[in-house]
């Protein structure tokens, strides 16, 4: 996994936060992503977050108005994250269709 420093966008006072999750192939990562993609956030407003796929890595992209609700949103995904791994691996590998 892969994290880039938290930075502040100046133009918007947005602080932003990147974390790249790589896969053993480009399916798992399809897979991680559907299981991923988030539901409407709660709040309507403060934090946005965008998941995409690029072959084999998850990229995750968050921007927040407050530390706060940021260290929220990236820790509630890690949670997330970790429990979809957990499954893939109890699993194992999916099957070629």
């Amino acid at each position: 996994m892969a994290a880039a420093d938290g930075d502040t966008n100046h133009e918007t006072e947005k602080l932003e936060f990147s974390l790249d999750v790589p896969f053993p192939s480009s399916r798992e990562a399809d897979i991680a992503l559907r299981s991923l993609s988030p539901d409407r956030e709660p709040r309507k407003g403060g934090i946005s977050k965008e998941l995409t796929v690029s072959g084999r890595t998850l990229s995750v992209r968050w921007s927040a108005d407050e530390a706060r609700i940021l260290r929220v949103s990236v820790n509630s995904f890690l949670d997330h994250l970790s429990l979809v791994l957990e499954t893939m691996e109890m699993f194992g590998p999916p099957v070629s269709q």
